[in-house]
């Protein structure tokens, strides 16, 4: 039971609600057209937390073999540094969490199949394949694109367009100019946890040859940055709520912006932070307002369209 703990530990099940922001929407903007599937979704749901995890898992094997998790990190302690999963253990939970995620996207891929041309079908595949390699590549190998800086763009890409946009389009319907803005809102506020995780470990990134933006930026200014990328999701979904506004009349989608005030008190605390381990309890802050604007908009979404 104690190795249960410890595995589902390294999971970083706090991680999940993040993820799953740009399903819960795109599955929504689908249910007010009146496309929505019951199946979609939940295996949408699914194969997103299974990438999830693979990816919480590879990176717990990737910053431990690299030397990234010592002593000196100040983020919570890994599964791998604190030995209570050896490397092998964790490689072979990684290749487990692979299969399944491959198993789980075959299956929402065959959920959609009446709604998807070929060429659909083949790009579907290529994607899920995309996912894999992205979630483990982050940290590990020679060639971990997380320790070059470009993890801020593969989280913007990965959290907001392709799980936006893609499970949008599982349900039958074409392209949306609209769903670039919640693709974007969420984008910005993913790439911000990431943001966060990155300025509290900037000292020993920086040491171990981490480059992430906020190393190559530096802590003042990741901390302009950081609140860039949440201004930037602001206005997104400002200006997504207030479309949703025109088109129903309706005053009640604005409660969607509700959550979005924290955002203010947030910002504060992280201009003045004097510790880099209090930036550590922000992260949640972030990821909450970001899932529960979504669980909003999206509830609001789908009471409206009954």
């Amino acid at each position: 039971m104690k190795k249960l703990g410890v595995w589902i530990g390294a999971m970083r099940l706090r991680t999940l609600p993040l993820s799953l922001s740009g399903i819960i929407v795109g599955s929504a903007l689908a249910g007010w057209l009146g496309y929505f599937d019951g199946k979609i979704f939940f295996g949408a749901m699914m194969t997103t937390v299974l990438f999830q995890i693979l990816s919480n898992l590879a990176n717990d094997l990737g910053d431990s073999q690299k030397g990234t998790d010592n002593e000196n990190r100040v983020g919570p302690l890994r599964a791998v540094q604190s030995g209570e999963i050896s490397i092998k253990e964790m490689k072979i939970g990684v290749v487990v969490s692979a299969l399944l995620a491959v198993l789980s996207a075959a299956l929402l891929i065959y959920a959609s199949l009446p709604n998807l041309s070929h060429k659909l079908i083949v790009f579907y595949g290529f994607l899920a394949v995309a996912c894999i390699l992205a979630a483990i590549l982050y940290t590990v190998g020679k060639s971990a694109y997380g320790y070059a800086g470009l993890g801020d763009v593969m989280v913007f890409l990965f959290f907001g367009f392709v799980s936006v946009l893609g499970v949008f389009s599982l349900y039958g319907l074409e392209f949306e100019w609209l769903t670039l803005l919640p693709a974007i809102s969420i984008g910005a506020w993913s790439t911000g946890v990431l943001n966060l995780n990155n300025m509290r470990d900037i000292e020993n990134d920086k040491v171990s040859n981490k480059n992430t933006v906020a190393v190559k930026l530096g802590l003042q200014k990741a901390v302009y940055y950081h609140a860039f990328l949440l201004l930037l999701g602001v206005v997104s979904w400002l200006l997504l709520v207030s479309v949703f506004f025109s088109l129903s009349l309706n005053p009640l989608v604005f409660v969607a912006l509700l959550p979005t005030f924290f955002f203010a008190p947030h910002l504060l605390r992280v201009f003045s932070v004097k510790s880099l381990k209090d930036l550590d309890q922000e992260l949640k802050i972030v990821a909450l307002i970001a899932f529960f604007s979504s669980f909003l908009l999206s509830f609001i979404l789908l009471l409206l369209a009954i």
